[in-house]
């Protein structure tokens, strides 16, 4: 039954768009968000599932508020992510504010400038917007900004666990607080969560700069049932014509036996792997026929860790389909395509009844409404915990069970190859990070960060380009205000002003007081300024008219290439404007883009370690992923990598299993380069960051290295003495602007961490 109270709290026409929607009760978090929002003036942490009703939960009360007591200015200001979660947000708002005058507004690239003038014009109700176009308005907005957020009562932040730990989420503590400066309002702040570890961390980020404290109400978990299946295929190498070789009968018939629907083309593969032939004949292997059954005739989702995955997959699933005489269904998702493309692929997603097949990269990982998903399928393992609870989320509503597939695969390792490239990482990483949440529901911690230098940049030259000339003295002080700002201190924000002047990105005048410099105003002229993330300088891909999406480097005239998941032969180059004119063509092109790659807890390579070494069956394992399983644990207690973490591969040459993070790991390379170098006479160091370290010696015994590295661990080394004051430093957007001294203390303090790397090496056997 609903909640008589709370809803009897609610405004009319709230109340009449529940019973319209058959809403039968309010959600746990529904009733809990409106005590807080109703009952006290702390802020508020709404951390649920997906689908587990969040945007409800914060709006509902927010606009009873509203509704109640009008804002004479804006009233709420929701910031998201990314611009397709604020478009279906927008469109949900407007369809629970049909009946009543409060408007809502998005405010991005795409939205018109019309219909920003009318909320220029007469600022009131709801503004959502990107943490970059809210910078646009600070700065050019900036004797206008009193009367559009005068009265603004609250801040929604959605998907917090996104800005946490990036300089975008500090430009938005930035930008609260700059608003407050000029403003004197100080809102409630709420943000929204799918995936938080740590409740007190984002507590802190949450109310960061304010008075008022954080309630995280407590909410009873739904149970929920879970659908998982592991797989694992290993990738025969290429035989002398180029073609994949033919596999084993039993192999096959291993994975057909395991397919959800049966299909005439497995059988021929079957057939076909019987004689001997090559199975590339088909133009289908095991693994993409694995993947187009599990998809097959539903709506489903396929996660890829970068956009090469996304394109190939899609390419190999229209190809069976083609080949079978089945209908094109499928699409991609992911930054380099163009914006109608995402959205063709997001309405089909959205349409009853009828099945489609994305592959997609983190943009739809986010909570864009997508419609009913059947099943989820991830390729290789996420990144994080919180990644893998993210994309299980888009499936299971509607009471279902959540459906998720993992499929990895892995090249076929020689019987000589290194120890190293016989371990199934992806196949570890992935039974690591389910057991983690099923066993202890952990989430990774969002470390903080303490020095984000490349906003630090842009929020001086902001603010003085939003105040036009400012004395030294009063620019530093309105930036040391700022709280994300905290531990630069005087003497670094001086060192910063003074390279600035040096390059000519700031101007002294003759009364002493600084403007914009000649450089500077070629920096922040530009739309790009306002974004703390680099600038994508991507080709951008056209047939005709038509945009398809973009690409990082053109190949040459008449070569193909992949993108949406089709091929194109490249007809036309203009680098002078970046397009690149194409025509669709058949068959299989390249791919062109890198990979991507993100930062692995430490507490995910311990649990691989355990996996590796722990006689347990998981009953989500299918055939071919239990026994790798089953053979890498019989191979790494064979070489005895479970009784220690350093094994010789060769007579000179050792491989180091840390099972420590990418930060750890990081640090612990860093150690060795630095002071191991000479003493060991190492000739080189090479490895996959976080999985192992290999190192060939010149003449010491590989036995010195772990009482070397032991020794290390217990001198005062600190973080600092791991950065050379000559490397190349600038990875961020504007550090090329930062002085090499602060780039050096922001490296040492974000990205290594010598406590943690003692800590694990103390666990070494």
């Amino acid at each position: 039954m609903m909640s008589d109270t709370t809803f009897s709290r609610l405004a009319s026409f709230i109340q009449e768009y529940i019973y319209n929607h058959n809403w039968t009760e309010l959600r746990p978090v529904q009733i809990e968000a409106c005590k807080v929002i109703f009952n006290t003036n702390a802020h508020l942490l709404i951390t649920a599932g997906t689908a587990s009703g969040k945007t409800e939960a914060a709006f509902l009360p927010i606009l009873t508020l509203l509704h109640e007591n009008p804002a004479t200015s804006i009233g709420v200001l929701y910031i998201g992510p990314i611009k397709a979660l604020i478009n279906d947000q927008f469109e949900r708002l407007n369809g629970l504010l049909k009946e009543v005058d409060i408007p809502v507004w998005h405010w991005h690239g795409d939205v018109s400038q019309s219909q920003k003038n009318k909320l220029l014009k007469n600022p009131r109700g709801i503004l959502q917007i990107t943490p970059e176009s809210l910078e646009s308005l600070l700065i050019n907005k900036k004797h206008d900004l009193v009367r559009l957020f005068g009265d603004l009562r609250f801040v929604v932040i959605d998907e917090i666990h996104v800005f946490m730990g990036s300089e975008r989420g500090c430009q938005i503590l930035c930008q609260l607080a700059r608003l407050l400066n000029l403003t004197q309002v100080q809102p409630r702040r709420i943000g929204l969560s799918a995936t938080l570890g740590d409740y007190s961390m984002a507590e802190e980020w949450l109310r960061s700069g304010t008075e008022e404290l954080v309630i995280t109400p407590k909410i009873e978990v739904e149970k929920r049932q879970i659908k998982l299946a592991v797989e694992h295929f290993l990738i025969l190498p290429l035989n002398s014509t180029g073609k994949t070789k033919s596999l084993s009968a039993g192999f096959l018939q291993s994975e057909l036996s395991k397919a959800e629907e049966a299909h005439s083309t497995e059988k021929k593969i079957a057939k076909t792997a019987q004689r001997g032939v090559d199975v590339d004949e088909l133009d289908v292997t095991a693994y993409a026929q694995y993947i187009f059954n599990l998809s097959q005739a539903r709506k489903c989702l396929i996660f890829a860790n970068n956009k090469s995955q996304t394109e190939s997959v899609i390419a190999s699933l229209r190809r069976i389909a083609v080949d079978n005489g089945q209908p094109d269904i499928y699409h991609v998702h992911h930054g380099s395509i163009s914006a109608s493309l995402r959205q063709a692929a997001e309405i089909a997603m959205r349409e009853p009844d009828n099945p489609a097949v994305t592959a997609a990269t983190l943009t739809l990982e986010l909570g864009i409404d997508i419609g009913h998903l059947e099943r989820v399928i991830q390729l290789e393992s996420p990144v994080s915990v919180a990644s893998f609870l993210q994309r299980l989320g888009r499936t299971g509503r509607r009471g279902e069970a959540a459906d998720m597939r993992f499929v990895c695969a892995e090249d076929e390792p020689l019987s000589e190859a290194p120890i190293s490239e016989q371990i199934p990482w992806q196949l570890l990483q992935c039974i690591a990070i389910i057991q983690l949440y099923l066993e202890e529901r952990w989430i990774e911690p969002i470390k903080p960060l303490k020095y984000p230098l490349t906003l630090l940049y842009q929020q001086t030259m902001s603010i003085l380009i939003a105040m036009e000339e400012l004395s030294p003295a009063a620019l530093a002080k309105q930036v040391l205000s700022l709280p994300i700002f905290a531990a630069i201190s005087q003497e670094e924000l001086k060192l910063l002003l003074r390279y600035l002047i040096d390059i000519d990105h700031i101007h002294r005048n003759e009364k002493g007081n600084l403007i914009l410099g000649l450089a500077g105003e070629k920096v922040v002229k530009k739309f790009q300024f306002y974004a703390v993330f680099p600038d994508n300088q991507e080709y951008i891909v056209k047939q005709g008219t038509t945009e398809i999406g973009s690409i990082a480097m053109p190949p040459r005239l008449g070569n193909l290439f992949a993108l949406a998941g089709s091929s194109w032969e490249v007809l036309e180059i203009n680098f002078k404007k970046k397009i690149v004119f194409v025509k669709q063509v058949e068959g299989k092109a390249s791919i062109y883009w890198r990979g991507g790659s993100g930062t692995i807890h430490t507490k995910v390579l311990q649990r691989m370690r355990q996996v590796l070494f722990e006689d347990v069956e998981y009953d989500y394992l299918q055939n071919n992923a239990l026994k790798r399983l089953e053979t890498v644990r019989h191979f790494t207690r064979e070489v005895g990598l479970d009784k220690q973490n350093i094994l010789t591969i060769e007579k000179d040459k050792c491989c180091i299993f840390p099972w420590m993070g990418t930060v750890a790991y990081r640090t612990l390379e860093r150690l060795i380069n630095h002071f191991c170098r000479e003493s060991l006479e190492i000739q080189s160091i090479g490895g996959v960051n976080p999985y192992f370290l290999t190192i060939k010696l010149a003449k010491a015994k590989i036995t010195q290295i772990y009482p070397e590295i032991v020794s290390l661990c217990e001198q005062r080394i600190s973080a600092e003495n791991l950065v050379s004051s000559s490397e190349p430093l600038a990875t961020q957007k504007y550090d090329e602007f930062i002085p090499q001294p602060l780039l050096c203390k922001a490296f040492a303090s974000d990205s290594l961490d010598m406590l943690e790397l003692r800590q694990q090496v103390a666990l070494w056997q």
